[in-house]
């Protein structure tokens, strides 16, 4: 965490450093911004691959070719590596991996955007997902949020909504309102029946299908999703998983 002293109005410390503020050592803003360490936001342990679309030519040159394409939300992939396909549970190994211009490559890390080939022929699509049988993610219906709501229409219990959450989407229930937060105080409003613009609280919903995710905390790739009206197709909230 970096604390900067600046004026906007001055320009101290924003591009330049500051001559009123001698006691300051630390980096201009500008500085920060453009030298900052961001890798570690990528987590590279919890192997996720949501599958977006399922590449099949079906002409004479590519007779056979069945590639699995998406992005790599998490983790590292390579050629040989023993994958698992959720939900089916099926368990085979990957047989390449192609990147930009159809370019096989040798590892897949996130957030590239590639085409998987598997050494069997399975039955997946979109939503699906590969992970590591020893590593799995959450999976489940009953899905615990907190999340930001973002239309005038009020956020009730017993509401339907669309989710989107990775390449997966479904329908939702919210089935309870745990709290609100007070932004001013940060305390809990324990007793709130709605939710209204810009209020943030933490809800439960039940989908209509199981979703395959982690919590926030851990990955933030498979642990965000938004919530859609199916009416009118708005985003009326963003979501961060507890659990």
């Amino acid at each position: 965490m970096y604390f900067i002293p600046i004026s906007a109005l001055l320009g101290d410390n924003v591009v330049d450093k500051s001559k009123n503020m001698a006691w300051y050592e630390g980096p201009t803003l500008l500085y920060l911004l453009e030298n900052i360490h961001i890798a570690s936001d990528e987590n590279l342990i919890d192997c996720r691959f949501p599958v977006q679309y399922v590449i099949r030519p079906r002409d004479d040159k590519f007779h056979d070719y069945r590639g699995y394409a998406g992005k790599i939300e998490s983790g590292i992939f390579k050629p040989g590596d023993e994958v698992k396909v959720l939900p089916s549970g099926f368990i085979t190994k990957i047989k390449s991996i192609e990147g930009q211009n159809n370019k096989k490559i040798d590892e897949a890390f996130p957030p590239m955007s590639v085409s998987i080939q598997l050494e069997d022929d399975l039955d997946i699509s979109r939503g699906d997902m590969l992970v590591r049988e020893n590593n799995l993610p959450l999976i489940s219906k009953d899905i615990d949020l907190m999340i930001c709501w973002m239309n005038k229409e009020k956020l009730q219990i017993g509401n339907k909504y669309v989710v989107r959450h990775t390449a997966n989407e479904t329908k939702c229930l919210v089935k309870e309102i745990l709290y609100k937060l007070d932004i001013n105080t940060l305390h809990r409003i324990e007793d709130a029946k709605t939710l209204g613009l810009n209020e943030i609280g933490r809800v439960k919903i039940r989908t209509a299908k199981p979703l395959f995710y982690d919590k926030y905390k851990d990955n933030r790739a498979t642990g965000c999703m938004i919530l859609i009206d199916e009416h009118t197709n708005e985003t009326v909230a963003a979501g961060m998983i507890r659990g």
